[in-house]
């Protein structure tokens, strides 16, 4: 029988009792803290307020008007009901590198990520937390995955690993995760997708980079990104898009980047809304997906207050915009944040 001292028995009863939670990974979190999304040169990040107009601008904007008014809609804020399931805008869940990998059935799994292309094998690759099946508040519409309906968008960040996974679509449907299509991106680089292939959104774009945040409109600095917005009618894609749907002639593409004029004075809306505003100006909306005209995506979050909101996008018109340039790429100088 083995003899131990009344310290190292002390010892090993803190550690002994601590270890269980000691060394548990994190759990995962819904709006958690985000790393840097993608670097400061990529089409998300890039400053366009000296990006040439397109010389078909005034066209674009009269087909979105329609022969009236087209105004902004912002499409996000918190819960539509105190305390309800239901939410308005995209939530996003952080996890870690220990977070397991779930294998996902996908509709179009050609064009998905987590899927062995040869044999059409899905693979443990997308890191979902098994609460989004029970619990409210972690995929767009705010219902579990296991009795959700509507688009079901999951975004998922690993912040250690530094990878965004999106599904389209998702659903536990008891067995197992089916989603229409997942896309995963790495963070620290401006990987684009392939030609011809969609993502979690219809442009084949990452979704979260373009949200507008709380965090960042509430929050000290500026805004340093492009925010995603949808188009009724698109016709095509350009770049950065790399996928697009057949439409109109005179409807704009997927990608294409809509700038708030300089020449609109933003001064008078309430303090978080002029910072989102100079964002518009400064980096502009980029047309991501079919949906109604001019809705803007945001991240929900309950802090968001639909009194000041809703009638400062309602303000603004498409003509208050322009088209920048279809597929302008500007000066790049760096394709990676790793050195």
């Amino acid at each position: 029988m083995s003899r131990r001292g009344p310290a190292l028995v002390l010892l090993w009863l803190i550690v002994g009792a601590a270890a269980p939670w000691a060394f548990q990974p994190a759990r995962a979190e819904r709006l958690g803290r985000l790393p840097q999304l993608f670097p400061a040169d990529n089409w998300w990040n890039q400053d366009v307020s000296e990006a040439p107009v397109d010389a078909r601008s005034a066209q674009f904007i009269a087909a979105i008007n329609k022969g009236g008014t087209r105004r902004l809609h912002p499409d996000f804020g918190g819960h539509d009901a105190p305390g309800s399931v239901g939410i308005y805008g995209l939530p996003y869940a952080v996890v870690g590198a220990a977070q397991p990998k779930r294998a996902v059935q996908f509709t179009y799994a050609a064009e998905s990520d987590g899927v062995d292309h040869a044999t059409g094998q899905a693979l443990p690759f997308y890191p979902i937390p098994d609460e989004a099946i029970t619990e409210p508040h972690w995929m767009e519409g705010g219902r579990p995955a296991a009795s959700g309906v509507d688009d079901r968008h999951m975004l998922i960040v690993d912040r250690d690993s530094r990878m965004l996974y999106e599904l389209y679509g998702l659903k536990w449907d008891g067995t197992q995760w089916t989603a229409r299509s997942g896309a995963a991106f790495d963070l620290t680089t401006n990987g684009r997708r392939a030609d011809g292939w969609t993502s979690a959104d219809g442009a084949g774009l990452a979704i979260l980079p373009g949200l507008v945040r709380y965090d960042e409109a509430a929050g000290s600095g500026e805004i340093h990104h492009a925010f995603r917005t949808t188009l009724l009618v698109t016709n095509g894609y350009v770049w950065p898009a790399s996928h697009g749907a057949p439409g109109s002639p005179h409807a704009l593409p997927m990608g294409a980047r809509l700038r708030l004029k300089a020449s609109k004075d933003v001064s008078t809306f309430h303090p978080e809304m002029q910072k989102v505003f100079r964002a518009m100006q400064r980096y502009g909306l980029i047309i991501a997906d079919n949906g109604s005209d001019l809705f803007i995506s945001g991240a929900f979050d309950p802090r968001w207050r639909d009194e000041i909101v809703s009638p400062a996008f309602h303000a603004l018109t498409a003509s208050d915009f322009e088209v920048v340039e279809l597929g302008w790429r500007g000066e790049r100088t760096s394709t990676s944040l790793r050195e």
